[in-house]
């Protein structure tokens, strides 16, 4: 499966829960080692949860998918207890490239973070 090969999304505790051509979704329960020096979630947690479900989303397909641009906006801070949610959905596709948005979310489904991503497509090995 493709959270068994993506080590680092496993250590931080993400769940993958669905992953379907060009969709995903996850979740992460904040804990009190995902938080910054302030107390509020640290940002590279979001982006690693926002980050796991557009590979999933893009690598579903089979052909490997590698990311060449991604882009995050936190909107809402979070913090421990938070569950957080990231749900990427395919904007665009074509040979070489596609482009994803992911929206994650609290569990009063209010944004924490918006997270855009293009993968290169890469061709099958020969």
């Amino acid at each position: 499966m493709f959270i068994e090969k993506d080590l680092f999304a496993q250590y931080v505790g993400i769940e993958l829960i669905e992953m379907a051509e060009g969709r995903a979704k996850a979740r992460l329960k904040i804990q009190k080692h995902h938080l910054n020096g302030v107390g509020l979630t640290q940002g590279g947690v979001v982006f690693t949860l926002a980050d796991l479900v557009f590979a999933a989303a893009s690598n579903a397909y089979g052909p490997v998918a590698v990311a060449i641009n991604a882009s995050i906006s936190f909107v809402k801070a979070s913090t421990e207890g938070a569950v957080l949610t990231a749900e990427a959905k395919e904007i665009s596709r074509n040979r070489k490239l596609a482009s994803y948005t992911i929206h994650v979310t609290d569990e009063q489904e209010e944004m924490v973070a918006i997270f855009q991503g293009m993968v290169y497509i890469k061709p099958p090995r020969k």
